[in-house]
């Protein structure tokens, strides 16, 4: 059985009626392939050519009783780089542009009685003017295999003719507001906590959203070292939906010194984060199982960290879920797409050279991204695990940095932004962010909290458990698990540590695991072998913590 056929991919609004099509019998351009791994995956089993043009066909039969009458059944498809067009039964569905995004379609009409033929036509030539993240036709170094196609669960579910499209879920300490987006007329809501149910109330909808306090005996707030969800069953009209919530507010706020600090639930906290960019060896896009993405956080937390920044790719939704689960925060990259120059882009500002990101973009670039960052916000906006967005990395495709930032806080101001992580500051970002590989700085917070979204990247090679026997790329060179233990606590205890007082809320070191022939991870690219020492690492990473609360406690 595959494992992501028995995954629901849509953890915040679940559904009785859920029929996965990953082990129907797939085929791409006439080869079997394995579902939903992308064909360049060893995972998919794929053995045929992958041109730039993809056809896919499945065929699957519904199970007696899925859909009740007057009942409507939708199709979903998790992801599929980077344009997919969607028939069945020769009949067009749905078409999407961008590769990284859930998209659906009202398929009722379309569906025949007994067999039914899928067919899924997916164009990727790897179009810079649509996000593509770490992608490339010519992998190595810091760029990776690409994927083409669909990389993510293809489903379906029935449901009413009146049915519950979303959910909006705003938390803070003592309650939420939900939005329930239906055109039933009223709504039913039981808020359960470990099981036992703390609330119900029913109330007529408006369009608006409706407030729900928590009473004070059950209210427990969620932390990284105590990770509270709510569940939640929200009914209107004849569809019945479950979710869930945690009680936790994100903000930046001066400490009892006046220095801006980045606060959960209202008290400072230092965000000891680490690169994560969800790349596997196994599926590339995917890990062979769900599970790994539960593995890869029990590792970090395992090794003290409290924080993952996913580096430039949107996951699956059972990845967020694991993070809410096990406690883990997230700041959530948005997908870059337009030209990348090295020397630019990377290597200058790296050594210091400042100036204004001038790389010409295009009308349809822009579009692209805007409309990608922004359903972006409002498709993960529900997930508590999430406390900050980054923009823009490294220049890398940036364009009207401070309208986005308005734009998307508009759309979700419960989080923070990092409008450039690195370099080419705007004058209106949440954080000061910079990146600072090859060395250690000083750092000098100013008016705003520092972080430092990217540092470290020490690469140390463990053979037999390289992706290519010559695989070198990183910034400085360890051998052993004492040289880069020791090198990641010079780097916290020369640059880190002593910002700290002054204003640093927070490190992301590069990174979680290799990728490829990046061998800098924390964890071999197969996830074998931890490279440091972990008693360790979890003493360098709680040093940093205790220098924030001796510094608010002064």
């Amino acid at each position: 059985m595959n494992a992501w056929n028995t995954c629901y991919p849509r953890p915040q609004l679940r559904r009785e009626s859920f029929y996965s099509l990953c082990d129907a019998a797939w085929t791409l351009d006439g080869q079997p392939i394995r579902m939903p791994f992308p064909p360049q995956s060893p995972a998919s089993g794929y053995q045929g050519e992958i041109g730039d043009k993809l056809h896919y066909e499945a065929r699957f039969t519904l199970p007696e009783g899925f859909c009740a009458a007057g009942q409507r059944v939708l199709l979903h498809v998790g992801a599929a780089d980077q344009l997919a067009g969607v028939s069945l039964n020769g009949r067009h569905a749905v078409y999407h542009e961008g590769g990284y995004l859930p998209f659906s379609a009202d398929v009722t009409e379309l569906l025949e009685a007994g067999e039914n033929l899928l067919a899924v036509d997916a164009v990727d030539r790897l179009d810079r003017d649509l996000p593509y993240g770490k992608q490339s036709r010519t992998p190595g170094g810091m760029w990776y295999t690409p994927v083409s196609g669909i990389w993510q669960p293809v489903w379906l579910e029935a449901v009413p003719e009146k049915y519950i499209r979303g959910l909006r879920i705003t938390p803070d300490l003592t309650g939420i507001d939900l939005s329930v987006d239906s055109d039933a007329p009223r709504c039913e809501v039981a808020v359960r906590l470990d099981g036992e149910e703390i609330l119900r109330e029913a109330w007529v909808l408006t369009g608006k959203p409706r407030r729900i306090d928590i009473p004070e005996e059950h209210r427990r707030l969620w932390t990284p070292d105590d990770p509270v969800l709510y569940d939640v069953t929200v009914t209107a009209g004849l569809d019945t939906v479950e979710s869930y919530f945690a009680l936790r507010t994100v903000a930046i706020a001066p400490d009892a010194n006046g220095v801006q600090r980045v606060c959960l639930n209202g008290s400072p906290v230092f965000l000891n984060g680490v690169l994560d960019q969800g790349y596997f060896p196994e599926g590339i896009f995917l890990p062979e199982s769900p599970e790994g993405y539960e593995q890869d956080v029990r590792r970090m937390k395992a090794l003290g960290f409290n924080l993952l920044r996913k580096h430039v790719k949107i996951e699956p939704e059972c990845f967020y879920h694991a993070c809410d689960r096990l406690g883990m925060l997230v700041m959530q990259d948005m997908v870059n797409n337009g030209p990348y120059s090295w020397l630019m882009d990377t290597a200058l500002p790296t050594i210091g050279v400042k100036y204004t990101p001038h790389l010409p973009l295009s009308r349809r670039c822009k579009s692209y991204f805007e409309q990608q960052a922004k359903e972006t916000v409002a498709h993960l906006y529900n997930y508590p695990c999430i406390v900050a967005y980054t923009i823009f990395n490294e220049g890398w495709g940036q364009f009207d940095g401070e309208r986005l930032y308005h734009l998307l806080r508009g759309i979700d101001p419960s989080r923070f932004y990092d409008v450039a992580s690195g370099w080419f500051e705007p004058r209106e970002t949440d954080v000061d962010s910079r990146h600072v590989y090859f060395r250690n700085k000083r750092l000098h917070p100013g008016e705003r909290p520092m972080l430092l979204s990217e540092c470290g990247g020490y690469a140390r090679a463990i053979p037999e458990h390289l992706f290519k026997p010559d695989a070198k790329y990183g910034y400085g060179k360890t051998d052993t698990e004492e040289q880069l233990t020791a090198a990641i606590a010079l780097m916290y205890g020369e640059m880190v540590c002593p910002a700290i007082a002054a204003g640093l809320c927070g490190v992301v070191y590069t990174q979680l695991s290799d990728v490829e022939e990046e061998i800098n991870g924390l964890y071999t690219y197969d996830r074998e072998v931890c490279k440091v020492d972990q008693e360790k690492m979890r003493l360098i990473l709680q040093e940093a913590a205790d220098t924030l609360r001796k510094a608010i406690e002064k």
